[in-house]
């Protein structure tokens, strides 16, 4: 099958994508309006951006007319965030905070999260992840075509680390007692599955 993405309508894009480009880790995104209301949202579009300096990427599409979603909106004006990785234990209250919520509307209080301090930012951390990156905003990037912006990536530096203690060995998160959760297309999510190494590849000059 060739598809030429010129022929293709908005929809038929955003299956192709989240389709092939699985599993996606999920950024459980807490963030603060100006007002102080607490936001919580999940987002697939995540990954790692930066070793050194500690950096992360997370894409936020923007809703209909260009509309920049409540998380993008807070992070751009107050400038910090925390991502709250998800698990197998936490994802139902991650995928209810994918709901559509008002911006007046706290998920924290209508799902009945438990928010705890965080020690570099001012955002608060989720109790219901076991792994937080508190992050500082180091930049947005406007992606769309012109002045049609269609997605906000935002690239965040992590000043801090939280690990639960089970988790935590010799220097690593121990994939295995962590249990992630990742997005597949449409309603799916998947867990880690069958794990296996590979020595990482070495190039052989020929004579």
């Amino acid at each position: 099958m060739e598809i030429n993405v010129q022929d293709l309508g908005r929809q038929e894009k955003y299956k192709l994508l989240i389709g092939g480009v699985v599993p996606r880790p999920i950024a459980w995104v807490s963030s603060s309006s100006k007002d102080g209301v607490v936001n919580v949202a999940p987002f697939s579009y995540f990954n790692v951006a930066c070793i050194e300096p500690m950096m992360i990427s997370i894409a936020v599409a923007r809703k209909p007319g260009g509309v920049m979603k409540d998380t993008a909106r807070n992070i751009q004006e107050l400038g910090e965030f925390v991502v709250n990785m998800v698990d197998i234990h936490n994802v139902e209250a991650v995928n209810q905070s994918s709901a559509d919520y008002p911006p007046e509307i706290s998920e924290v209080e209508e799902i009945g999260l438990t928010p705890q301090p965080s020690k570099a930012v001012q955002v608060p951390r989720m109790a219901e992840s076991r792994v937080h990156f508190e992050c500082k905003l180091n930049q947005i990037v406007h992606l769309g075509d012109g002045d049609n912006i269609a997605s906000d990536l935002i690239i965040g530096e992590v000043v801090h680390v939280h690990v639960d203690d089970e988790l935590y060995f010799d220097g690593k998160i121990d994939t295995a007692k962590f249990q992630p959760v990742s997005r597949l297309a449409g309603l799916t999510y998947a867990t880690i599955g069958e794990m296996f190494d590979r020595p990482r590849g070495v190039y052989e000059k020929k004579e």
